[in-house]
């Protein structure tokens, strides 16, 4: 596929003042904007394969790394009283809380409105699949976008359920349960108890079956999808075959989406072969988005 001829670093101030570092990919006039929204620990710099392509003509792609970025690190938060006129706050994947993602999400959708920018895409990859239905999923939030692309929606819940101990799942949550019951949510989970870098409440977002960022609920049958069951605008689902953190197979997945879904507009595809980056296949995922954004 063609490549976008310019790209230029922007930074983005959300409605909480903290300041997120972007790349522009495209027109700076366009009538399309594709908000791209990574997953856990991941960067502004991932991406860019199946979605670059996409900035030709009237449409730019915008990448900016949210506040779960990396494991471990720092972000600006706008403070006029201070010397250089802000602060720096410890962020991460490690420490990171989902629901922030609204005021991450939501600073980039404004930047695009105030240039002028009026057809909003959401893309979110891995995790940023969830962002993106939880920031849809408040009031308001969908007058503001045209529809949204979910790449590889898997619950980390049922994931990580599959592939670790249960005894050894179980005493990682009690052992977070404690640490906020007295007041320590970001107090990180004992190496020995816990060996991937997670504080007390990330661990119980990511982990257990009732929390808000549990939102693709395919291993509990019996619960209802009710913050995905919000969405109305088009949807683009697209799956990779070979996944290597499903936990069931990616069709089974996909049926599970069709009989979900309220939106009345919805596209389900698996691309063969693909693993959850979709190495080696980026073309062919641009070719899906650029296929469904042609029709809206």
């Amino acid at each position: 596929m063609k490549k976008p001829k310019s790209c230029h670093y922007i930074q983005i101030a959300t409605p909480k003042r903290y300041l997120l570092d972007g790349l522009w990919f495209g027109s700076d006039k366009p009538k399309k904007g594709i908000i791209f929204v990574h997953g856990l620990a991941s960067t502004v710099f991932v991406g860019h394969g199946f979605l670059a392509p996409l900035a030709l003509k009237e449409v730019a792609t915008i990448f900016f790394s949210n506040r779960g970025h990396d494991k471990v690190t720092g972000i600006k938060k706008i403070d006029r009283k201070a010397k250089k006129g802000y602060i720096r706050e410890i962020a991460g994947e490690a420490q990171e809380v989902f629901t922030d993602c609204v005021d991450d999400i939501e600073g980039v959708v404004n930047y695009l409105l105030r240039r002028k920018v009026k057809d909003i895409y959401l893309v979110g990859h891995s995790t940023g699949c969830q962002k993106i239905v939880y920031y849809l999923s408040q009031n308001g939030k969908q007058r503001k976008v045209r529809g949204a692309v979910l790449l590889c929606p898997i619950s980390d819940y049922a994931s990580t359920k599959k592939s670790t101990d249960s005894n050894k799942l179980k005493r990682a949550e009690q052992v977070a349960l404690k640490l906020v019951k007295k007041k320590k949510p970001h107090e990180f989970l004992p190496s020995n108890i816990w060996s991937d870098l997670l504080d007390a409440q990330r661990f119980l977002s990511l982990y257990t079956p009732n929390s808000k960022e549990e939102i693709f609920t395919y291993a509990q049958p019996r619960k209802t999808p009710r913050t995905l069951q919000k969405l109305r605008i088009p949807l683009l689902i697209v799956f990779a075959e070979k996944d290597e953190y499903r936990d069931r197979d990616s069709k089974e997945m996909a049926r599970w989406f069709e009989d979900n879904i309220r939106s009345t507009q919805s596209t389900i595809s698996i691309i063969p072969g693909a693993l959850h980056s979709f190495n080696g296949k980026e073309d062919q995922v641009a070719k899906v988005i650029g296929s469904w954004l042609a029709k809206r």
